[in-house]
């Protein structure tokens, strides 16, 4: 198995081709980084970004079209995705208007 460092970097490549004013979920980003059923593994690697890095962690939600951060977080999440034109609709964003599926493993 690859270093924790190396799975970090796997998937925050796929996550930086996230295009504004879309999503992807973190099953989904697992899925294009060839670690299917490891969603957790993605929120993990998120919440290590480092500090000022140029990730669009934002565009990354749950597989109900929800925000997973507590409130505080949830807030911020949300404003940065309205402000790519992202709608949300009782607190959902529609996936089947916003999701982004990418493309296979990227090395």
């Amino acid at each position: 198995m690859k270093r924790q460092s190396d799975l970090y970097g796997t998937i925050w490549k796929i996550v930086r081709r996230i295009p504004r004013g879309k999503v992807a979920t973190y099953g989904g980003i697992a899925r294009l980084c060839g670690f299917p059923r490891h969603a957790r593994l993605v929120g993990y690697a998120l919440h290590n970004l480092p500090h000022g890095a140029d990730i669009p962690w934002h565009r990354v939600i749950n597989s109900q079209g929800r925000i997973s951060l507590p409130r505080s977080g949830a807030l911020r999440q949300m404003a940065l995705l309205e402000g790519e034109g992202v709608v949300f609709l009782r607190g959902r964003v529609p996936l089947h208007v916003y999701e982004w599926k990418g493309k296979r493993k990227v090395r």
